[in-house]
């Protein structure tokens, strides 16, 4: 029997154009972030846990199902800014952001935007003192 393969050949874009989309249009929201400055931003756990161990292992732990997250440490602007990158796959910023916004990026274990494999980090070595779960 002959096998066929079938192949979507914009399937990339599609997803990037679909998380956009999702964002803009604020549908299935179902986890909120909570910036130092009290800024909340909402966002897909799915996306989240897809760009970042360091979402994918705290909401694999969040048993509410729609948790509230307080990022200790992180300012609105950056966390806007991440938003934009992980949904996107890009980010225009200002030189005088840069430095901030990188490391933000480190602290949320973003990929794409850190050294090294985040992936392969243990749970162990996860700046526990970042992050406070409080359930809506």
């Amino acid at each position: 029997m002959e096998k066929f393969c079938l192949k979507w050949n914009d399937f990339q874009l599609n997803v990037s154009k679909s998380f956009s989309s999702l964002r803009k249009e604020r549908d299935f929201f179902d986890v909120t972030l909570v910036s130092d400055d009290e800024k909340h931003i909402s966002a897909h756990k799915v996306v989240l846990s897809a760009s970042s161990e360091f979402f994918k292992s705290i909401l694999k732990k969040a048993s509410h199902s729609s948790p509230m997250i307080y990022l200790s440490g992180v300012n609105s602007k950056d966390l806007s800014c991440i938003m934009d990158y992980i949904y996107q796959g890009e980010v225009q910023l200002f030189q005088d952001q840069l430095d901030s916004f990188l490391d933000t990026a480190q602290k949320l274990k973003i990929d794409g935007l850190i050294g090294g494999n985040a992936k392969e980090e243990t749970k162990e070595e996860m700046d526990p003192d970042i992050v406070e779960e409080i359930i809506a």
